[in-house]
């Protein structure tokens, strides 16, 4: 089982926005769960599943409550959530009050190891306790970054994060929100990738069809795989999948 730790110290990137849709192009090929561990369930809402976890986040983190029976389906073949619930506004807490703080999430994800190929997790913003779980147990860590002053920064940030854990786990960094008709945007898809190795060649545009995500209550190629914005999540699980060492089903 690959883990992937969706990621940024800043929000309103569209980190949720990519933690879906990149569930859904692994799913295509592998068994997915997507944890969602921001307490306001974002990705829980887009993939129209219930908010509600049994015995609270406390339950799950103390082993009270086991992954597998918090785990939902979707509507989506191959693809699984654990959901966020307002008990996750503590889960910073829960981590602070339990020994090996920094690897609970391991703990919760062991229990489930065989059921699944990939878990993608949809972490919180900020710098905290469910950061460093969460960058301990992934295999890579995904950044979205708006193009702006701050980007640059909030790159370094993840990066510093990355570097106090003992697994060192590789960031893979994309644009996203781009808007070409803004001039510092075209300027950041110019310089971005070119000066910064962990900066990929993925941009993942602004546009409406993003925006429909939360009408159409499912990732983007399922209602517009067409469209641009469809075409640059596929590409970025590409990325993903061998920044990873994801292998294909059955192999």
């Amino acid at each position: 089982m690959k883990v992937v730790a969706v990621y940024s110290t800043k929000g309103g990137v569209g980190k949720t926005t990519a933690a879906v849709n990149l569930a859904w192009e692994a799913a295509r090929d592998l068994r997915v769960l997507v944890w969602d561990l921001d307490p306001q369930g974002a990705a829980t809402y887009l993939l129209n599943v219930k908010p509600k976890l049994k015995g609270g986040i406390d339950a799950l983190i103390s082993g009270k409550t086991t992954a597998g029976s918090v785990v939902k389906s979707t509507a989506f073949a191959g693809l699984d959530v654990m959901p966020a619930d307002d008990s996750y506004r503590e889960l910073e807490l829960v981590f602070d009050g339990v020994k090996n703080s920094t690897h609970r999430i391991a703990k919760v994800l062991d229990a489930v190891k065989r059921d699944y190929d990939v878990v993608i997790l949809d972490c919180p913003p900020g710098a905290s306790l469910v950061a460093e779980n969460a960058i301990h147990v992934a295999d890579v860590v995904v950044l979205p970054l708006v193009p702006s002053p701050l980007a640059l920064r909030s790159l370094d940030q993840v990066r510093q994060i990355v570097v106090t854990t003992a697994k060192k786990t590789p960031v893979l960094a994309f644009l996203s929100m781009v808007d070409r008709r803004k001039s510092a945007h075209r300027l950041a898809v110019q310089s971005l990738s070119h000066d910064n190795r962990d900066v990929i060649d993925v941009i993942v545009p602004s546009t409406v069809v993003i925006e429909r995500m939360g009408s159409e209550r499912g990732p983007v190629s399922t209602f517009a795989p067409s469209t641009e914005a469809a075409h640059a999540f596929g590409e970025l699980w590409i990325a993903v999948r061998r920044a990873a060492g994801i292998r294909k089903a059955g192999r």
